[in-house]
C-alpha cells in the first residue's frame, strides 16, 4: 500500500523551495504528500525585497483538532522552515500522528550566520525538535549551532566531520545524521552520512558547480525523503538525491542570470521518479 508523509514547511508562492518543491518531489516518488504550511510568503526571502509573510500558526490547533477527530495517520513526517512558536505544536504532531519515520531538516541557518528571524535560542528549540528523530539533515552551520558551537566552514577535515556527527547523535539521540555541504576538494560537493547503530560515516560527492542557487537544501531534503519513504537506506537515499540536486543545478546553468531564483528540478523529476519506483533497494 503507498505510504503517506507529512510534511511541515512554508509555502513561498514565487520561488522554488519549501512545500514549492517538497510536495511535487516526494509525489514523484510514489508517496502520499500531505501538507502542513506553517506560513504563506509572496515569495522566498533570499533576493527578492519587500516580500510579504503571514504565519499559519493559529490555524495549528483548529488542524490539529481535526486530524484527531478524524483519526488521521501518517508513515512519516518531515519538517522544513517552521517558525519558534510552532515549535511546541510540530514536536505533539510528531508524537500523537506519526507512526513511521520522523526526518527534520532544520532550517534556520548556512554560511556561518542564522538566516532572518532566526537566532541562538531558536536553535535550542530546534534541538527539542530533532530530539529522537530517525534522520537529521543539516548543514555545517546548522550543526553548529544545534550544538551551540561556532561553525566551521572551511579547513575542516573528516575528523571534525565526524565528531560533529557524532555528537549531534548522541546529544539529540538521533539514528542518522546527514551532513550536507561537506567538501574535502574544490570541485567535489556532497554529504557525510553518520550511522550510530554502526558508529560508521560514509561519504558521497557530486560536482561542485560555479553558481549557487536558492532552494537546493529542499531540492535535497526532499528528494532523500522521497527515497527514504520508498524504501532505500539513508545512505542511499542521500546519494540519489545529491545526484537529482546536482542534475537539477545543471539543466539551470544555461539560464543562471535570468533563473537565480531556484532550480529547473522539475526537469529531473523523471529520472528521479525511474530511480526511486523501480530501483534496487
Amino acid at each position: 500500500m503507498q505510504k503517506r508523509i507529512l510534511t511541515i514547511q512554508d509555502i513561498s508562492c514565487v520561488g522554488q523551495c519549501s512545500l514549492t518543491v517538497a510536495l511535487p518531489i516526494i509525489s514523484a516518488c510514489g508517496v502520499e504528500t500531505s501538507i502542513l504550511p506553517s506560513a504563506i510568503l509572496s515569495t522566498h526571502t533570499a533576493g527578492f525585497t519587500g516580500f510579504t509573510v503571514l504565519s499559519l500558526t493559529e490555524e495549528f490547533p483548529k488542524i490539529i483538532a481535526h486530524w484527531a477527530k478524524e483519526n488521521v495517520t501518517f508513515d512519516g513526517v518531515y519538517t522544513g522552515y517552521v517558525l519558534k512558536d510552532q515549535i511546541d505544536d510540530v514536536i505533539g504532531i510528531c508524537e500523537k500522528f506519526n507512526k513511521g519515520l520522523k526526518i527534520i531538516d532544520p532550517v534556520m541557518a548556512d554560511n556561518g550566520s542564522f538566516y532572518y528571524g532566526f537566532d541562538e535560542a531558536f536553535a535550542r528549540d530546534m534541538a527539542r525538535l530533532c530530539k529522537g528523530a530517525d534522520v537529521i539533515l543539516p548543514n555545517l552551520t546548522e550543526a553548529a549551532f544545534l550544538l551551540g558551537d561556532e561553525p566551521v566552514l572551511e579547513g575542516y577535515d573528516k575528523e571534525y566531520i565526524e565528531l560533529l556527527s557524532r555528537r549531534l547523535a548522541v546529544e539529540l539521540d538521533v539514528k542518522t545524521v546527514v551532513l550536507t555541504g561537506v567538501s574535502f576538494s574544490a570541485d567535489e560537493l556532497g554529504i557525510a552520512c553518520y550511522d550510530y547503530k554502526s558508529d560508521a560515516t560514509d561519504y558521497y560527492f557530486g560536482e561542485k558547480l560555479p553558481k549557487n542557487f536558492h532552494g537546493t537544501g529542499d531540492v535535497y531534503s526532499s528528494a532523500f525523503t522521497g527515497a527514504l519513504m520508498g524504501g532505500f537506506t539513508p545512505f542511499s537515499s542521500a546519494k540519489i538525491a545529491v545526484d537529482f540536486t546536482v542534475e537539477a543545478m545543471k539543466l539551470t546553468m544555461p539560464y543562471a542570470k535570468e533563473h537565480w531564483y531556484g532550480v529547473f528540478f522539475e526537469s529531473a523529476l523523471k529520472n528521479l521518479a525511474n530511480i526511486v519506483n523501480g530501483g534496487n533497494k
